[in-house]
């Protein structure tokens, strides 16, 4: 048999395959959306044929594509047509930044923000309606909170879904009120699901745009393969898996997309989702579901009180018993699933109802996971490697939360254990990073660059620096950990002949750098499935 010609060969002094802890000397053939080889430059040049393209990349980085375990794409999109307020240190500068985009955009029926935290402001005071319709009286006003589970919004906001006085709170969730009884602009949780249906309702055509804007945001960061999860029953009206798989059929998806819709007992419509979406680019994989909210609105579920409001330990949003139940009937059915999962008290309860799936239905390799895991009690750190649990982490997030905010909520016995990277690896846990867009910025460096060095939101100071890894381990995390974690790792995850051409080309070696130029360092060449989907100014002028 003749010797099979490759379409590409790139290759560089630095490949990271994902097999070793160091990048090597190495060239790569592809061929179709295929690794056909993968050896020495001598190895591979009997795959040259006079159509091969040859690439060197010198001494720039190539790799795995990075592969985010976590994010919202659809909402995602919206937020970066929105203003983002993370900068602000007071309010009057949050409202500063939201006028100057409002006026930029006089065509914008909402004017939609996203990412300011009160716990970095001058006085550390929640804003509320008011301030808002200073600057906006006419044009309702949605600005999300840094962890998404509140949002600030203005009187026309309120007056559009029908939100007032009299209106009650949801089973999980909260209209915050003045001490007149009148909604103050802030709502938490479920509370926001009636603006979201009035502030998210696009047209089909708009729905594609916003996508197609996503999708090239990704490819220009090196990002392949994306897991979609379930937010919140509102922003569903966003999700158009029609428009995902008219992509797929143009040939238009350039990155491979992971749908996990939502746990909720309702098996019948996601075991027919699942059905129709089976392919390589695009598929149902699991299912997904929130136990509890997040720590610095006290709506994270904790086993003991609050440090700072002993009278609260957070809730989970629906009975125990009833997580256990749907758990337990999706595993039968072969469903992965995931949990957000924020407090100790909601991690145990996750761990609790995976096993309680194990003991019903026996074990199997279901790969479920737990989402964020911040707040973890030291007991149920060894039950993900005895239960096959991943941990789905984003290492950036404890740099978004102001420190002291987030300590004075949990106290100082419980924050020893506050996003414990390392320990979880070390006591056998599966990881994979993801960026939780659009709550963090979709870069996958940053979250490399945070799980490296550990330095917290001050900029200087490192939050527990034994549980930092290696830049490596960091590298695998977003490459190899959600392959294996989607079921995915024969084909996905490390550059191996064989699997499938998902790869990245950085523009320097991570390896040779100072770790603070990680977050900065751009993305040369995004290959997915063979085809170049991304490429900087000329970066590819090979012969």
């Amino acid at each position: 048999m003749s010797q099979q010609l490759a379409d590409v060969i790139i290759s560089s002094n630095a490949v990271f395959t994902g097999l070793s802890d160091q990048p090597e000397p190495a060239s790569i053939a592809i061929k179709d959306n295929k690794i056909l080889a993968i050896g020495s430059e001598e190895e591979i040049r009997s795959y040259s044929g006079e159509r091969t393209k040859v690439y060197p990349f010198h001494d720039q980085l190539i790799m795995p594509g990075f592969h985010d375990f976590h994010l919202h794409m659809m909402d995602g999109a919206v937020s970066m047509n929105g203003v983002n307020l993370f900068s602000a240190r007071s309010e009057e500068e949050a409202l500063e930044m939201i006028r100057t985009f409002a006026e930029a955009r006089p065509e914008d029926s909402w004017i939609i923000g996203n990412s300011w935290d009160a716990g970095y402001w001058d006085t550390q005071q929640l804003p509320n309606r008011y301030s808002l319709d200073r600057i906006l009286p006419d044009r309702p006003a949605l600005m999300f909170h840094a962890e998404g589970h509140y949002v600030w919004v203005n009187t026309k906001a309120l007056e559009i879904a029908n939100i007032n006085r009299d209106t009650e709170d949801p089973s999980y969730g909260m209209i915050s009120k003045d001490k007149n009884g009148e909604p103050d602009g802030l709502l938490y949780e479920k509370a926001m699901d009636t603006v979201f249906r009035h502030a998210y309702n696009f047209t089909k055509e708009q729905k594609r745009e916003l996508f197609a804007n996503f999708l090239n945001h990704a490819a220009s960061l090196g990002i392949t393969a994306v897991h979609d999860l379930f937010a919140i029953e509102a922003l569903e009206m966003l999700n158009d898996y029609d428009v995902f798989k008219e992509f797929e059929e143009k040939g238009e998806l350039t990155a491979r997309i992971h749908l996990w819709p939502a746990l909720n007992g309702n098996l019948e419509h996601v075991k027919q989702l699942r059905e129709t979406y089976q392919s390589d680019k695009l598929r149902v994989s699991g299912l997904k579901q929130f136990i509890d909210g997040v720590i610095t609105a006290r709506t994270a579920y904790l086993l003991e009180p609050y440090a700072d409001q002993p009278d609260t330990r957070g809730e989970a949003s629906f009975p125990p018993e009833t997580f256990k139940k749907w758990v337990v009937e999706a595993d039968k059915e072969g469903f992965s699933i995931r949990f957000h999962a924020i407090g100790d008290g909601a991690i145990r309860l996750a761990l609790d109802a995976y096993e309680e799936a194990q003991k019903t239905n026996g074990k199997r390799d279901s790969r479920h996971s737990v989402e964020h895991v911040e707040v973890i009690h030291p007991d149920d750190i060894p039950r993900f490697k005895e239960l096959g649990v991943t941990a789905s982490m984003q290492p950036d997030h404890f740099a978004m939360s102001e420190r002291g905010v987030y300590t004075d909520r949990i106290g100082s016995e419980r924050e020893k254990y506050v996003f414990p990277i390392k320990t979880l690896q070390e006591a056998g846990a599966k990881l994979a990073f993801g960026t939780d867009f659009p709550i963090d910025v979709l870069n996958p460096l940053l979250q490399i660059y945070r799980a490296v060095t550990r330095i917290d939101s001050s900029g200087e100071a490192v939050w527990h620096p034994h549980e930092r890894i290696t830049l490596a381990e960091a590298l695998k995390a977003y490459t190899a950990g959600p392959a294996y974690g989607s079921f995915r790792e024969q084909e996905l995850g490390t550059l191996e002949a064989g699997k499938l051409a998902d790869i990245v080309v950085l523009e320097k070696n991570l390896f040779d750098i100072p770790t603070e130029d990680i977050p900065d360092t751009k993305v040369q060449v995004t290959i997915v499935d063979g085809k170049v989907v991304f490429e900087h100014t000329k970066a590819l002028t090979g012969n």
